[in-house]
């Protein structure tokens, strides 16, 4: 059974205005976005073999030119489209698709058209060679990158958890972070937390001990701030451990040039410094809102 291009473009037209509309992704991941996020670290080719269409969900360097249902965005994708579609559909047998692994899904390496056109004339499985990557992030059709980096943070979270039994120690409901890497650089905050309170004393302190030192004494200290002075409205789409985190770095900053400033004396210069722009382009926003409902 033949397809039109022209039809198959109008598909993803249509399937770009359904996703958005629906509020999911309407793109096609890319390959290298999705790895720089999850930062893979083994890969093994492991041959041929069927692969469902379905389970198809980026592409390593095609992604803008379909979309995330693997229908042609672009009209010069006609020829080679083309070409494919009378092969298949003149039992032409055609090699196999490049794909990389990830999980149970797939991004195609080498091969992207012959996915588009097995996908406009709903065939189920297409064969691919296949590159696997080991990884512990679970991708599913029409994630986005916010998506992914969710899951990347809890999946940090719950290994941060898991390997230093904090939440025995901590109230963990204050400490979620919403950037990739934080709970690996709060590690780091500890040991070199763990480090200085070690300088005075004939012994090595517990990790444990560390720990709670760092919470009274670097931690609490901060959320006092960041709750008496209400900076969480100025910063609406992050968490107190966020803050805390852009402090610290800050508050490094800051040391270089006066070593003896005070931890909070850097989360007022923080608020000082950045709040009142965040501050400043919500009030734009909500005065274009209202303008605009006038």
């Amino acid at each position: 059974m033949a397809v039109d291009f022209q039809k198959a473009m109008n598909r993803a037209r249509i399937d770009t205005i359904l996703s958005r509309f629906k509020g999911a992704n309407p793109e096609l991941l890319s390959f290298y976005t999705v790895t720089n996020l999850i930062r893979p670290k083994n890969e093994c080719y492991i041959g041929v073999h069927p692969i469902k269409v379905a389970d198809i969900i980026g592409s390593e360097g095609r992604y803008n030119d379909f979309s995330r249902a693997f229908f042609p965005k672009n009209k010069e994708l006609r020829g080679r489209w083309e070409s494919i579609e009378r092969a298949n559909t003149h039992d032409v047998i055609l090699p196999p698709i490049s794909v990389y692994q990830l999980g149970e899904k797939y991004f195609v390496r080498d091969g992207n058209h012959r996915v588009s056109v097995a996908k406009a004339l709903k065939i189920e499985f297409i064969d691919a060679d296949i590159v696997k990557i080991d990884s512990e992030i679970k991708l599913t059709r029409g994630m986005t990158e916010r998506d992914i980096k969710n899951e990347v943070c809890a999946y940090e979270r719950s290994r941060f958890i898991e390997q230093y039994h904090v939440d025995v120690l901590l109230p963990m409901d204050q400490i979620v972070f919403t950037s990739i890497g934080a709970y690996p650089e709060l590690v780091q905050h500890i040991l070199v937390h763990k480090y200085f309170i070690n300088q005075d004393k004939p012994y090595e302190v517990a990790f444990d001990f560390a720990v709670l030192s760092w919470y009274e004494t670097l931690f609490q200290p901060i959320m006092e701030v960041i709750e008496k002075d209400h900076m969480l409205l100025l910063f609406p789409e992050n968490t107190q451990a966020d803050l805390y985190m852009w402090i610290i770095r800050h508050w490094d900053y800051l040391k270089k040039d006066n070593p003896e400033i005070s931890i909070t004396d850097a989360s007022r210069d923080y608020e000082r410094k950045y709040g009142k722009g965040i501050m400043k382009r919500w009030m734009k926003r909500l005065v274009r809102r209202f303008s605009s409902e006038d």
